[in-house]
């Protein structure tokens, strides 16, 4: 499966907060973070645009450390 081409933003929330995100704050970007069982913090940066590029969603998955995967089975859930 592929990473949807131009994916809603509301429907690529939904699947990060299934995947244990929450958001944080809204402004010009959406900040989301998750606690991780060690007390850490894992924090994701995503932009407020009605969709959400398939190679930009890529790069956040990328960077906040989740699976091509467990993001996808996320996304279809919804």
């Amino acid at each position: 499966m592929r990473f949807p081409r131009d994916a809603p933003r509301h429907r690529v929330i939904r699947a990060l907060t299934a995947l244990g995100f929450r958001v944080v704050r809204v402004g010009n970007h959406i900040a989301m973070e998750r606690a991780n069982a060690d007390g850490s913090r894992t924090p994701l940066t995503l932009p407020n645009h009605e969709v959400i590029k398939a190679s930009t969603l890529r790069a956040i998955c990328s960077q906040a450390g989740i699976d091509r995967d467990g993001f996808l089975e996320a996304y279809e859930a919804m």
